[in-house]
């Protein structure tokens, strides 16, 4: 049989409550008896049952997360499957909740991260772009006890706290790699379009669409990114600049979730048809682009997949556990026409 606490108190020659507060991290146990308890743990090979410590203590957890306010249907998609897991979490004592609040102003950002603390929220998944006002307040924030998951985009240096997301790196390799395949050796320029390139994800994905083409594709060149920053009127007007000064535009990248302002300015002033698109993210405008044939691939990572990782990344961290790595990585996806089925893209189910 498993040994249980009361042959864990037995070993360390402890009392039970003091086995509690050692397993429970609580204060106001000597370092000896920490030591003693934990070489009874290894001595003996006890296993806690989390479940049942948990269920005994009424424990609850609480999560939030933090999303930004601009944002298409991606940011819906996403916010739809946090609502479905607050629902099927809630018979496991796990409260969610989301709000879209963070802007892309970083002193904004920092300032929501500020507001928050243990006595509110056991952890947060934050979506927001890469600045140091940002990794300075998500560090301060973890200091202060909150359990703190990078969700999509992530963040460099600062504490080192989880990040749920596909590699994003490679993602922008993938693409490069589609983009380099589907223009069949014709040479030409590759328009590249984000949202914004202050967001850690779009350089990374940047980055490995430009390590691909230089080393095996020299006759495609990417243009510098464009940023929308989310405006119609100035991206339609800086697409039309580009593909007037630039005649030889044979692909268009994505990098961005949120491709339909991106996408509508390049329809405006060429045929998609006759371009090649690579975009990101599995949204209703990308499976409509792949099904008449404007979008030739969608390099996407699985929505619910990301919102389910991150509540269980939160709940091992908080019960001091390590997440299990090979449930929690998110797989890219390459998804074209011939593969898209017939299911509705926002409510695709995917195991994990």
């Amino acid at each position: 049989m498993r040994p249980t606490t009361k042959d864990l108190a037995k070993a360390a020659g402890v009392s039970l409550a003091t086995v509690d507060r050692v397993l429970n991290r609580r204060p106001g146990v000597r370092k000896e008896t920490v030591d003693a308890v934990t070489a009874a743990i290894e001595e003996i090979g006890f296993e806690r049952n989390i479940s049942a410590a948990n269920l005994a203590r009424s424990r609850r957890y609480r999560f939030e997360f933090l999303l930004p306010t601009a944002g298409d249907q991606f940011l819906e998609t996403l916010a739809s499957r946090i609502e479905e897991a607050r629902i099927a979490f809630a018979a496991e004592h796990t409260e969610v909740r989301f709000r879209r609040v963070l802007s892309d102003d970083p002193h904004q950002i920092a300032a929501e991260l500020a507001r928050l603390g243990p006595d509110e929220v056991d952890g947060i998944a934050i979506m927001a772009p890469e600045a140091p006002q940002v990794r300075d307040a998500t560090h301060r924030l973890y200091e202060r006890g909150v359990k703190v998951v990078q969700f999509v985009a992530g963040q460099l240096g600062g504490p080192e706290v989880d990040f749920v997301g596909v590699d994003n790196n490679a993602a922008g390799a993938t693409a490069g790699r589609l983009m380099g395949k589907f223009c069949g050796g014709r040479p030409g320029r590759v328009l590249v379009i984000a949202d914004t390139m202050n967001a850690r994800d779009n350089v990374e994905r940047r980055q490995g669409f430009d390590r691909i083409l230089t080393t095996d594709y020299p006759d495609l060149s990417a243009l510098p990114s464009l940023e929308t920053h989310g405006d119609p009127a100035r991206t339609r007007r800086i697409v039309a600049n580009l593909f007037e000064n630039f005649r030889d535009i044979a692909g268009v990248y994505v990098l961005s979730s949120e491709t339909r302002v991106a996408l509508e300015a390049v329809s405006a002033v060429t045929d998609l048809r006759r371009t090649q698109v690579i975009a990101h993210e599995r949204t209703a405008f990308n499976i409509a682009g792949l099904r008449s044939g404007e979008l030739d691939a969608v390099i996407a990572q699985n929505p619910g997949h990301l919102v389910r990782s991150a509540i269980r990344v939160l709940r091992a961290r908080c019960d001091g556990r390590e997440p299990i790595a090979s449930q929690e990585e998110i797989r890219i996806e390459i998804l074209i026409r011939e593969n898209l089925g017939h299911e509705d893209p926002d409510h695709s189910v995917a195991r994990d």
